[in-house]
């Protein structure tokens, strides 16, 4: 079966299922919301990442999409009846990978957008320069899209999207933050706080706002490679 037709079955399963279309608008909301709480209370130290502060907990709701797309497969054998209509694993896989990022990086985009824009009106005078806040905006977007793509390739590994949730957001709310205290070079190469980087007026480690959204996508590139692996090793 050619690449658009497997793609548009696969777009077709992400718009009718409740839990990927809530967890798209709570990428939205949850970011726009927090964002706007952070800056109501900002300190002026750093203007464009308190507009964008809420971006560290949309990404939960981005790792959740991505998550619950990609483990929905693996319940009642659905994969084995999505491997009989596209037996070649590995387009599938790319088509499920792409109708994931896709939807995320509109809605990211849309979120960045809408956040700046909130962001400045909260901020005032204070608030992050267009140009500066537009590239915010731009690392909003790739940094969802790259963190629901780093999901979807750990739950393909693991098969699970209990297990995947259970073992990401944990990392996402606490590991990355122990680690940061205990060692902030090591902790800027990690994928959530390195794309990151993007959403900081200025920056003090090793990293640059595109650099860093580079380390996030060959974070999401390896466990993608992974995942399309076990996809195509492992019984459906």
């Amino acid at each position: 079966m050619p690449f658009t037709p497997v793609l548009h079955a696969e777009w077709i399963k992400i718009r009718t299922l409740r839990p990927l279309v809530a967890a798209l608008a709570a990428i939205f909301v949850t970011t726009t919301a927090f964002s706007a709480i952070a800056a109501a209370d900002a300190d002026g130290v750093d203007p464009l990442f308190s507009a964008f502060f809420g971006v560290g907990l949309g990404q939960i709701a981005a790792v959740a999409f991505g998550t619950t797309a990609v483990s929905a497969e693996f319940r009642g054998g659905a994969l084995r009846l999505t491997l009989a209509a596209v037996p070649d694993r590995r387009r599938w896989f790319a088509a499920k990978t792409t109708a994931i990022a896709l939807p995320v990086l509109a809605v990211g985009l849309l979120t960045g957008l809408a956040t700046l824009a909130v962001g400045k009106a909260v901020l005032g005078t204070s608030g992050p320069a267009w140009g500066e806040g537009l590239r915010g905006a731009l690392g909003c977007g790739l940094h969802l899209t790259l963190m629901a793509l780093f999901a979807a390739g750990v739950a393909a590994v693991l098969r699970s999207g209990v297990t995947t949730l259970s073992v990401l957001i944990p990392f996402l709310l606490v590991v990355s933050f122990v680690v940061g205290d205990l060692s902030a070079g090591v902790a800027d190469f990690l994928p959530d706080r390195a794309g990151q980087v993007a959403l900081h007026s200025t920056w003090d480690g090793a990293l640059g706002p595109w650099t860093g959204l580079a380390v996030t996508a060959l974070w999401a590139g390896a466990a993608l490679l992974a995942g399309a692996r076990s996809i195509r090793r492992r019984d459906a």
